[in-house]
């Protein structure tokens, strides 16, 4: 099978024979990857006393793992194009497996934010050279069912990894969230070694190192600085505006380089699908999605079923488990949908149902019962699910074929970006807004929070009236032009 210019024919209405056995491969390997980006949430309270570090410290294992992607799925675009997908496989998978080993082993936090890292590098080069070989292997009118399938890996993962981590530090401690993975993921290894053997088509594009430079300098300030402001009361040997500062430079840096070196195709994240309104308008509803998903729903809604409800990690594993199996049942349907009547029939409804969810969740007291909880979060998973497959096959279906890897490491680089940004702004607010003089967020920081999430909700709820029906439905005019 070769991914080739005929594969990728805007008017082919089949899939390739072997399509269906190399994305199986590529959704398992990716899904057991992506379930560590929030395995460890509701672990950040032993962690926090196990490791003698802050709660402003330790939620960097999470932001940190979403940064670290940030940082590298921009250059993925140009590693599609450089090498085979069988090579970007078993280097992601060797990455990941290693990084799941540095942090089984880990002595204390630094070691265990570099293993951490090192599985964020390998998980980042995964999510775009699955949906590019979604977009590239499926017919049109059959990827809203195949980004379904895509959409648990990337949103029901993300959901279910409390639930996993709970039932595991509940009896075997945190350590095991990485020995229970890393046979999994050795096994992903060797499946991939046997049966992706793929031909491809490559060509040698050079490896700007000043895009990468500006682009980690660029994300790490931001990330770092946001995160900063509610670390030890806001005291810092350097002030969080000075990250803040130099992050935005650099991005502002970087997004020039790449305007100059896409005029002679050598940008290494090429922008030019922003110049498409089907592509920037979903894009913008993920981002603002993906906040409210891994910052909110995957961090703050654990903090406060055990440090308000006072639950037990096995307990508040369970409680999301129920919004995580709703989202993975709701994949493929929604996706059939999406096929059917298009994006605006289904995120409209979506943004708004996850928007009253968000200001349900800020009513919470300490005297709410656990099933309200459960019951806000099913709206909010039903609503994202109702979200996650229309977006992410509008935004790559409105592009050409040979601007797929870079449009999916636009939007795998944004979405990141949203979670680490949405979880360093929430555990902020959260921490400066508590009551206890240690910064550790109690009833009234997290429903601050909240509050916060709410405000997020009805924005993205506003950008969801600007979703047309037919964006990224079919093929091409939207592609084509």
């Amino acid at each position: 099978m070769t991914e080739t210019a005929a594969i990728a024919e805007p008017d082919r209405q089949t899939t390739p024979p072997k399509a269906t056995v190399l994305l199986s491969v590529l959704v398992a390997s990716a899904f057991v990857m992506i379930l560590n980006e929030t395995i460890l949430s509701v672990a950040l309270r032993d962690l926090t006393v196990d490791l003698n570090v802050s709660t402003t410290t330790v939620q960097w294992l999470t932001s940190g793992f979403l940064l670290t992607m940030a940082v590298v799925i921009p250059i993925t675009g140009f590693l599609l194009e450089r090498f085979t997908p069988r090579q970007v496989f078993l280097t992601a998978m060797s990455l990941f497996s290693l990084g799941t080993l540095l942090s089984g082993l880990a002595p204390g936090f630094g070691v265990l934010l570099v293993g951490r890292v090192v599985q964020a590098a390998g998980t980042a080069v995964m999510l775009p050279l699955l949906m590019t070989s979604a977009m590239r292997l499926v017919p049109p009118n059959k990827r809203g069912a195949t980004m379904g399938t895509i959409s648990i890996v990337i949103a029901v993962a993300p959901a279910v990894g409390p639930t996993i981590g709970g039932a595991v530090l509940s009896s075997l401690g945190w350590r095991w969230m990485f020995w229970i993975v890393l046979p999994l993921a050795v096994i992903a290894l060797v499946i991939g070694a046997v049966w992706l053997r793929l031909d491809s088509e490559t060509r040698s594009v050079p490896l700007d190192v000043l895009s990468v430079v500006l682009s980690a300098i660029g994300f790490g300030g931001l990330l770092y600085g946001l995160s900063a402001f509610g670390e030890s009361g806001g005291a810092h040997a350097v002030p969080p505006w000075v990250p803040l500062v130099v992050g935005a430079v650099a991005l502002v840096l970087f997004v020039s380089r790449q305007l100059r070196l896409q005029r002679d195709d050598k940008a290494l994240l090429d922008l030019r699908p922003f110049r498409n309104r089907s592509f920037v308008v979903p894009l913008v509803l993920a981002a603002l999605l993906f906040m409210c998903l891994l910052g909110a729903a995957a961090i703050l809604l654990p903090l406060y079923l055990q440090t308000v409800l006072k639950t037990s990690t096995f307990v508040s594993g369970l409680a999301v488990l129920p919004g995580g199996l709703l989202m993975g049942l709701m994949g493929r349907p929604v996706g059939r949908l999406f096929d059917r009547i298009g994006p605006r029939p289904l995120v409209i409804p979506g943004a708004a149902a996850m928007a009253v969810a968000l200001w349900l969740f800020a009513t919470l007291t300490p005297q709410s019962s656990l099933g309200a909880v459960i019951g806000f979060h099913l709206l909010l998973m039903l609503g994202l699910s109702l979200m996650m497959t229309p977006l992410m096959t509008s935004t790559l279906s409105s592009l050409p074929d040979h601007l797929y890897s870079h449009g999916s490491a636009i939007l795998g680089t944004l979405q990141q970006v949203a979670g680490a940004f949405g979880t360093a702004v929430f555990v902020t607010v959260s921490s400066l807004s508590s009551a206890n003089p240690a910064g550790i967020p109690d009833a009234a920081g997290l429903r601050t929070a909240f509050i916060v999430a709410g405000g997020i909700g009805l924005l993205a709820f506003a950008t969801a009236l600007f979703i047309r029906k037919t964006d990224g439905q079919g093929t091409s005019a939207a592609a084509v032009h």
